[in-house]
């Protein structure tokens, strides 16, 4: 039986989360139908546009995607404290770039005296409103069903274009969250699509090298803030350089089709995050196959499952392996 959402997201846990999306049967993404011929590479485009667009609506910011030929990765960063912060007129003015909301919601937006009941029962929706736009169910939800609508229609049928439900793992610390970024951002090179992370296109490592060369970050992503250290602003608690390092030599070992080794000086975050190459390098190959749900040390996977009232710990000794 599959994992109730709920029981799979645990703000008070970690606000990052790695989510799959397949396509159902033999659909295509992207890429090329080597049976019909047909390209489909233009709906790349459709996705990171897609997905770019829904972090400036709703309260969550994407930290690494990659975008395959029959699915899609995504690591996503909520932030509550920014949705918090919303006024009631700017929670509505952000779902009505999505949904119509209510004849309510839409009279308020455009400054039109309402009694106080009304404007109660305005405030209450928009409370509504303001939850969901935290929520990766309702984030992936429209994502997903715009680009099927759209890929429905272009090929002139109708029916399921994704599976079921997306899957997703949280990622309890900064190890399990820097190597399931690696993780994502290294599918094109493991899928023998592109030879390095800058050639690796519609990846979030190729957005963040292009914007390094200009000494900067891009706007669509959540930043690199540095490592950690009191008053730290919102983002990843990682050096921008040692991270693309870090990807740079993790893709030149699995190219090589072998075990591999990082045989040069290791990037501080590997250093600081106690990772030995060996197991970072099983972490940036395989990690859904090494993981199945949440993702982190003893201690955070513990709070995480007493959290959602769960006895079994999963994924407990592997965490121990290859984190410890």
């Amino acid at each position: 039986m599959a994992t109730a959402r709920k029981r799979q997201v645990s703000l008070q846990d970690t606000p990052y989360y790695h989510c799959i999306s397949r396509c159902v049967r033999r659909a295509f993404l992207c890429g090329k139908d080597n049976y019909t011929g047909q390209s489909y590479e233009h709906r790349r485009g459709w996705l990171e546009e897609k997905l770019q667009a829904l972090t400036e609506v709703f309260a969550i910011k994407v930290c690494a995607y990659a975008i395959m030929s029959n699915h899609y990765h995504t690591v996503l960063f909520v932030n509550e404290a920014q949705a918090k912060g919303w006024s009631t007129k700017e929670v509505l003015e952000r779902w009505h770039q999505l949904y119509k909301g209510t004849l309510l919601t839409q009279q308020y937006c455009r400054g039109e005296k309402l009694e106080s009941t009304l404007e109660d029962i305005v405030h209450a929706t928009a409370e509504v409103y303001r939850k969901r736009l935290t929520k990766i169910s309702w984030f992936i939800g429209n994502l997903n069903e715009k680009i099927a609508r759209e890929a429905n229609r272009e090929d002139n049928c109708t029916g399921r274009f994704w599976e079921g439900r997306f899957k997703s793992q949280a990622l309890l610390d900064e190890a399990a969250l820097a190597a399931c970024m690696a993780y994502v951002d290294l599918n094109p090179i493991r899928a023998n699509i592109a030879k390095t992370p800058e050639t690796s296109d519609f990846t979030s490592v190729q957005q963040r090298i292009n914007a390094a060369k200009k000494q900067q970050q891009p706007k669509q992503l959540t930043p690199f803030v540095g490592n950690p250290r009191k008053n730290i602003p919102k983002g990843l608690p990682f050096e921008l350089i040692d991270y693309i390092q870090l990807i740079e030599l993790t893709g030149r070992c699995i190219r090589e089709d072998k075990a591999g080794y990082i045989e040069e000086s290791l990037p501080n975050i590997l250093i600081r995050l106690a990772i030995s190459p060996e197991n970072w390098l099983t972490l940036t190959k395989t990690f859904t196959k090494q993981f199945h749900g949440a993702v982190g040390h003893e201690d955070e996977l513990s709070d995480f499952y007493e959290h959602q009232a769960l006895k079994r710990r999963c994924n407990l000794n592997r965490c121990n392996q290859l984190l410890a």
